[in-house]
């Protein structure tokens, strides 16, 4: 093995280290951050690139063959793990270790061929093929990851593509100046390849923690639309009453306590004798009764209208834009279809209502509110003397 060619370069030695230990420590950080297992991969990456520098540094020192091995082992496992973060893509879990033990299975073969490349030529063919097979993983991961959204991503992929490009370069260098080069310019071109690579491992990183960024901002916007989403949901819940699905009394003693004119007409209506059902047939079965008279009422009104239950057995609709004319002939049609009602198990079971309409245009909701309910009241009085009066 010629090592009379190749020369220790501190600096650039002090400069390897320090970029892979900065670029370990970054992953780390994205990986505790994150939990995607592909940074946790590239973490344990920088720290055996790390290991293998100060193997390399040892081999250009001291001209101790024994080095080599050593030095294409971590950066082997350097390659295999990067293999293994380009098949994990963004998870948060490794699946499938098959390929990764099937190429750590190659390790021996691999340490034995960059042996044989010492010993029968000189490191220029070691860093050439070392150069090939690194442009070959930077692609994969390129290839592996797809096209992701946001900057930070798209950066991060153009980084891996170029260091793809850069390493293909070095190879091809490398090839040449085995060839033709002097041993003088293949160690001077070394030095300034581990300046190149830091600053493009740099970038890397830099466009990993933007991408980390850009996916933190785009989780805290998830979240706050979840959120909003959830807000309006609760809020609507929240206003509905729970066994006739109307709006309930507390939603609409907000909708007359935010004053102002309502211009439209307001019906309460109550229904005759729901005690008397109760007692007859159970509270299930008067349940059921609410139940259906509310979809009744949901049904029977338009969109822009507002039906709430108000009580136990008494409603309030609230008809927006309405004459009290039209109102009346909707409550009418409303009372005709409950005499038709029906209770599973029991058969037809007419459900008698008394009702009440108050015009609110130019006054506020709460005084047609007492309106109507004063004329429901005096409907429900007249029915019960009517009904006294035939027995």
């Amino acid at each position: 093995m010629d090592f009379s060619s190749p020369l220790p370069d501190t600096t650039g030695f002090v400069i390897q280290e320090i970029g892979a230990l900065l670029f370990a420590l970054v992953f780390f950080f994205l990986w505790r951050q994150s939990r995607v297992v592909y940074f946790e991969l590239w973490s344990v990456a920088w720290l055996l690139r790390l290991a293998a520098a100060v193997f390399g540094f040892e081999l250009m020192r001291s001209h101790n063959a024994a080095w080599l091995a050593a030095y294409a082992t971590f950066e082997f496992a350097f390659v295999v793990v990067l293999v293994a973060a380009a098949r994990a893509g963004f998870a948060s879990s490794m699946k499938d270790w098959r390929a990764v033990l099937r190429l750590l299975a190659l390790l021996p073969i691999f340490v034995a061929v960059v042996c044989l490349l010492g010993f029968f030529s000189h490191l220029e063919a070691y860093h050439a093929s070392h150069a090939i097979v690194l442009c070959f993983v930077y692609l994969y991961n390129f290839i592996a990851l797809g096209r992701n959204p946001g900057a930070g991503a798209r950066v991060f992929r153009f980084s891996l593509f170029l260091l793809a490009a850069t390493f293909a370069a070095h190879a091809l260098i490398f090839i040449y100046l085995y060839n033709a080069g002097t041993a003088e310019q293949w160690a001077q071109y070394l030095r300034h390849e581990s300046y190149y690579d830091f600053i493009l491992h740099c970038v890397l990183a830099f466009a990993a923690m933007a991408m980390w960024s850009e996916a933190q901002i785009d989780r805290i916007q998830e979240l706050s639309g979840d959120l909003e989403h959830l807000r309006r949901e609760t809020k609507r819940t929240g206003d509905l009453d729970a066994l006739t699905g109307l709006l309930n009394q507390s939603a609409l003693a907000r909708r007359i306590e935010s004053g102002g004119e309502y211009f439209g007409v307001v019906a309460v209506c109550d229904m005759d004798n729901f005690k008397d059902v109760n007692d007859r047939f159970g509270h299930l079965v008067g349940d059921e009764i609410l139940r259906n008279i509310g979809s009744l009422l949901q049904s029977s009104i338009r969109s822009e209208d507002e039906a709430f239950r108000w009580g136990g057995d008494e409603f309030v609709i609230l008809f927006l834009n309405q004459i009290p004319e039209v109102a009346a002939r909707r409550m009418a049609d409303i009372e005709a279809r409950l005499r038709e009602f029906h209770v599973r198990g029991y058969g037809s079971l007419p459900i008698s209502i008394s009702w009440g309409t108050a015009d609110a245009r130019g006054r506020v909701l709460r005084d047609a509110l007492d309106e109507a309910d004063r004329r429901m009241y005096t409907a429900k009085r007249a029915r019960a003397t009517e009904t006294t009066r035939r027995f």
